[in-house]
């Protein structure tokens, strides 16, 4: 007679020590990379309130302030127009400067320590052409994207005299937004009304009013006549000769 033996394997429901073991190592273990996780992510912002160049925005010294610096102050972007670096016999040195709000329009003077750190306005410039006015609004078109930017009239100010259809220029933004544009030094423009020129006027004789095909009024010399085309300096609105 034969004897058929069976091993039976009980399975328990419940884990082994060493399962049981092994869950609550990795538990601890997933638990003490995320609390480090939790540490490092806490002095990365502690860092980037203490330096906010991390966050993208780059520190520089007032010792290297020149004309046409960008540097950002109570969160708007200005433009140093003039400065001074000054170093008295007694007392600690300064610069001193003039700064334009590219926002408001508004120019103020303001002194700095030597060596003060302060952010840099990050402004990116972009060739753009003037196509049309729209109303108060003057529209600039990417000449590779044609896409369009609209900054108003208000925004412009004088430029505004100097804008021709097709005329090249930079147009700045800060943050996503169209802030200031940079026209071109000089501009050609064609006189329109004036009084007649005289004859034997000369450059040494005298001025007069002139209106040209932008609108602007110039102050150009006696011997221009209407006609005339004339180069004008956009930073100053003055005449410099004829074109």
């Amino acid at each position: 007679m034969w004897t058929i033996g069976m091993a039976v394997t009980m399975v328990s429901p419940f884990p082994t020590t060493a399962a049981c073991t092994s869950s609550v190592s990795t538990s601890f273990r997933n638990g003490e990379f995320a609390l480090a996780r939790l540490q490092s992510t806490t002095r990365t912002l502690r860092c980037c309130r203490a330096h906010p160049s991390s966050l993208g925005l780059r520190a520089i010294s007032s010792n290297d302030f020149r004309g046409g610096t960008n540097i950002v102050l109570d969160g708007a972007p200005w433009r140093v127009q003039e400065f001074l670096h000054v170093k008295p016999g007694k007392g600690a040195a300064f610069v001193r400067t003039k700064l334009r709000n590219y926002i408001s329009g508004n120019t103020v003077e303001r002194t700095f320590r030597a060596g003060e750190q302060v952010d840099e306005a990050q402004i990116v410039k972009d060739v753009k052409q003037h196509t049309y006015v729209d109303g108060d609004q003057y529209v600039f078109m990417d000449m590779v994207t044609f896409e369009e930017t609209r900054l108003d009239l208000k925004d412009l100010g004088d430029r505004s005299k100097w804008l021709k259809e097709g005329m090249e220029c930079n147009v700045l933004t800060w943050n996503g937004r169209v802030i200031d544009v940079d026209l071109p030094i000089t501009v050609i423009v064609k006189v329109v009304e004036t009084d007649p020129g005289l004859k034997g006027d000369t450059a040494q004789g005298g001025s007069k009013p002139a209106t040209v095909d932008t609108g602007a009024v110039v102050s150009v010399p006696l011997f221009v006549n209407i006609g005339d085309s004339i180069q004008v300096d956009t930073r100053t609105g003055s005449y410099m000769n004829r074109a």
